[in-house]
């Protein structure tokens, strides 16, 4: 319909389409950039090459109080407008006037009656149009009339639809790629979802801001088609309006009561009856997001600060201290050292509550009201910190940089804040350098700070595969340990502890301090806390529990703005979901998790997330997918030296081997990744890829190696008392028995698993087992178990595991059709045929190119494919198929 396609409005152009094909009447209502004129430029775009007329008016405050100044401007041109404009002049009253408009119409029919800024008609070009909207909904087979309207406010001009702001993923795809993430993120925000403010601030963007070293201007830029129609609504208010206004203006969400304290609510009166404010729950807001911007704007710089002034004194709930803070910061009404201080002791006294771009705001203020270099870079470091928190990467980059730049060479000072910068996304070895030398120089000033920087660099550790490392950290973090540290404290050290113990293979000794810190977490509402207790309970093999915990820090990590710790939590409920069994919320979490990361500039925590998407590929059979995502994971990874990564990559590639008979290969890429690397493997790889490792080495003879696996393997298993994990011990064994011992093993194997939760890990038990009892020529009973894994692998989309499962079946004696061939038996042939191509990734225009038939007919078959199926998309009948 338009070029480029509109964003985010597909179910407006599909109504849109129908009142072309069928007539009627429809208006569009919709804020200022919302994208009323687009619609209406689609319409007329799709009018003209459908052969409709296309009449067009736009409604002008000059020409609102004039009678008939839009049917005017509507029929202008028309070959009946002259029959019209004589009854007006005659002064025809009652049918005549809308009855004559409506002859002209059919005669020009089919047309389309265009109306923009429809709120702006005068009143009786409204009644006569709206009595041609409504003859048009009694008969829209004929007369071939379609009316549009776009309004700011309902008019009854026909159905209405309202147009909502765009949502992010749609506001996003209107800007360039180039932009960085973080930029594009700043323009969406400011826009409120307005397509027109969207694009408007995007093209008046400076070289800085483009580049990410200046944030973006949050108002529409001025003399823009926006700016010109908010600012000419202010322009109409009398002057003590504008006063009040810049009171919401400068406090978003100002609260009645706070108003009344400061002027008064009369002067506000006009503004609401002009639409532009309303008052709800207690709060004065802008009916449009951004007037409160152009508002702010407009005002002089003295005005401003008088209002800032005033907020800051009239602001008395607890939880505006920060907003207090900044107020008097803005106006000014102190010695610079005074506002910098008390900035400083409100973000402090706010930190429990407040959101982190708010304490970057107000750190960030005091650090340019400091004089003292080395305080001015103290505070500066503390806002980059609550910058990076709020997912603000680049910002935190900026003031980290302007930090640095005032301390001489080896202060520590900014090395926390940089150090986590480095941990998400630069090097681990630096990350884990710098955050051991912060964690050494706060020893002595802030030993929770102390042995936060060593939680974090043990982090860094693990990730890039050093366990020596992570053991020494923890050791050197036990130093500070005292009888009396609080319950904060002893969360942190008994978690080092218990990881510690876990990769010395201690489990029965981790089990303690494990049990500890899910104790001391509580009800914690910190996110960082209840991560440790969801890795804590995982290591004691209670994934429920692990889910519940990360939900619950993911939720939290949201409502305090922690943006950048969102993506992070994923990485933890991606885990407890995989062992869960549960491999479709998983991915999903995934998914999202990736996307969060890239645009928060957390590479490190991306290729994570891309990891376990490899893994996901790699039971679905999708090898392209596999290999494309652990390249590019296994590249970053290998570049930041996350090792964690490089072997789960290569772990989802043996996954991808195995199941395609490929043993050696997988044993090959198992042991080089979870064994040698790095001198000593990445033991929770090793943990992980344990079972596929003996399913393969028992296939290539190098059993050896194999029971040492299990035996690393059951230790751990043991000391969790979970069944998924206890089932998954028992195959291995199963694996490595002699033939006579091995159905035992399996049928131990099968009654842990029923009591677990791993359906996928059941079922691959299932398959193996039904192998083995076909060897023993036992094939009523192998068929059982191969049935049952065959049903559970389809439902998980686990296509090459299926397709073993009925090869054994196959090889029992029983005939079984490939999946594809049994879904297109039930179908005609050509339902099987469109939904082969379909499946293939052919287009709904294309496949009626190449079977004769029309798009539509093409889109009938899919639904009943889709429906005969039980699929729900493409990406599943490509799985079908």
């Amino acid at each position: 319909m338009q070029t480029p396609p509109l964003r985010g409005r597909d179910d407006s152009l599909a109504a849109v389409r129908d009142l072309l094909r069928h007539g009627g009447a429809l208006t569009f209502v919709g804020s200022a950039g919302i994208g009323r004129t687009a619609m209406l430029d689609a319409a007329s775009e799709q009018a003209t090459a459908d052969g409709m007329t296309v009449l067009r008016a736009d409604g002008a405050p000059a020409e609102t109080d004039v009678p008939y100044a839009g049917l005017h401007a509507l029929l202008r041109g028309s070959p009946g407008a002259a029959s019209v404009l004589k009854r007006i002049e005659a002064g025809d009253a009652g049918l005549a006037v809308p009855a004559e408009v409506l002859r002209v119409l059919g005669e020009a029919a089919p047309v389309l009656c265009r109306v923009d800024d429809a709120h702006l008609m005068d009143r009786p070009t409204l009644d006569v149009l709206g009595f041609v909207a409504r003859r048009c909904a009694l008969d829209r087979a004929g007369p071939g009339i379609a009316l549009l309207a776009a309004s700011e406010t309902p008019v009854g001009l026909g159905a209405e639809r309202v147009l909502a702001p765009l949502d992010d993923a749609d506001a996003r795809d209107l800007l360039s790629t180039t932009l960085p993430g973080e930029v594009r993120d700043a323009v969406v925000a400011a826009a409120c979802g307005h397509p027109l403010a969207i694009v408007e601030m995007a093209a008046a963007l400076t070289p800085e801001q483009r580049a990410g070293t200046v944030p973006p201007s949050a108002c529409p830029p001025r003399g823009g088609r926006l700016w010109r129609a908010l600012a000419a609504r202010v322009d109409g208010l009398p002057a003590a309006t504008r006063e009040v206004l810049l009171l919401p203006a400068a406090e978003p969400g100002l609260g009645v009561d706070a108003l009344a304290r400061a002027t008064g609510t009369g002067p506000l009166a006009p503004a609401e009856a002009a639409g532009i404010v309303v008052v709800e729950d207690g709060r004065v807001r802008f009916r449009h997001p951004l007037h409160a911007p152009v508002v702010y704007a407009l005002a002089p710089l003295d005005a401003r600060r008088a209002a800032h002034r005033l907020l800051a004194r009239v602001l008395r709930r607890d939880d505006d201290v920060l907003r207090r803070a900044l107020h008097r910061a803005a106006a000014l009404d102190a010695p610079d050292a005074e506002l910098a201080d008390d900035l400083e002791r409100a973000a402090l006294a706010a930190r429990p509550f407040a959101r982190p771009a708010e304490l970057a705001d107000v750190l960030e203020r005091a650090g340019e009201l400091t004089a003292d270099h080395r305080v001015r870079a103290g505070r500066l470091a503390a806002a980059a910190g609550a910058a990076w928190t709020a997912g603000r990467t680049r910002r935190a980059e900026r003031l980290l940089a302007r930090s640095r730049a005032l301390l001489p060479e080896g202060d520590t000072r900014a090395g926390l804040v940089h150090g986590n910068l480095e941990l998400r996304g630069g090097f681990t070895v630096a990350a884990a350098d710098e955050l051991l030398s912060a964690a050494t120089d706060l020893a002595d000033r802030d030993r929770a700070r102390a042995v936060r920087a060593h939680l974090r660099a043990a982090e860094a550790a693990y990730l890039g595969g050093d366990h020596r490392r992570y053991l020494a950290v923890a050791r050197e973090a036990g130093a500070l340990r005292r009888p009396d540290d609080p319950p904060s404290l002893r969360l942190m050290f008994d978690y080092l502890d218990g990881v510690a113990a876990t990769f010395r293979g201690r489990h029965r000794e981790a089990a303690g301090p494990l049990r500890r810190v899910l104790a001391l977490t509580g009800r914690s509402s910190s996110p960082s806390a209840l991560v440790w207790a969801s890795v804590a309970s995982l290591l004691l093999g209670e994934d429920a529990r692990a889910v519940r915990l990360g939900e619950r820090a993911l939720d939290i990590a949201r409502g305090q703005g922690a943006v950048a710790v969102v993506p992070q939590v994923m990485e933890f409920i991606v885990h407890a979901r995989t062992w869960m069994g549960d491999h479709a919320s998983a991915e999903a979490v995934a998914v999202e998790g990736l996307r969060l990361a890239e645009e928060t500039g957390q590479p490190n925590t991306a290729v994570q997330h891309l990891s376990s998407l490899a893994m996901f590929a790699a039971i679905q059979g999708d090898a392209d997918a596999v290999r494309a995502r652990s390249r590019a994971a296994s590249r970053l990874a290998a570049a930041h030296r996350v090792a964690l990564v490089e072997a789960r990559g290569a772990l989802a590639l043996a996954q991808l081997d195995l199941a395609a008979g490929r043993h050696a290969r997988a044993v090959s890429r198992l042991r080089a990744a979870a064994w040698t690397a790095a001198g000593q493997g990445h033991l929770v790889v090793q943990v992980m890829a344990t079972p596929q490792f003996v399913e393969a080495a028992t296939r290539t003879g190098d059993e050896a190696e194999a029971r040492a696996a299990v035996a690393v393997f059951e230790r751990w298993a043991g000391s969790t008392g979970s069944p998924d994990r206890l089932a998954l011990a028992a195959r291995c064994r199963a694996l490595l028995a002699a033939p006579a011992a091995k159905p035992e093993l399996y049928r131990y194997a099968l009654d842990l698993h029923q009591r677990g939760q791993a359906d996928f890990e059941r079922a691959r038990t299932q398959l193996l087992y039904g192998g083995a009892l076909r060897r023993q020529r036992r094939r009523g009973d192998a068929r059982e178990h191969l049935h049952d894994a065959l049903e559970t692998f389809e439902r998980l989309g686990a296509r090459p595991w299926a397709e073993h499962a009925r090869a054994e079946l196959r090889a029992s004696g029983e005939p079984v059709r490939s999946r594809d061939a049994a879904a297109a038996a039930d179908l005609s042939p050509q339902q099987a045929q469109i939904a082969r191509m379909a499946a293939s990734g052919a287009t709904n225009r294309e496949i009626a190119a190449r079977l004769y038939l029309s798009p539509r007919t093409v889109e009938h078959h899919l639904g009943k494919i889709f429906t005969r199926l039980g699929v729900r998309s493409r990406v599943e009948l490509a799985r079908l198929f």
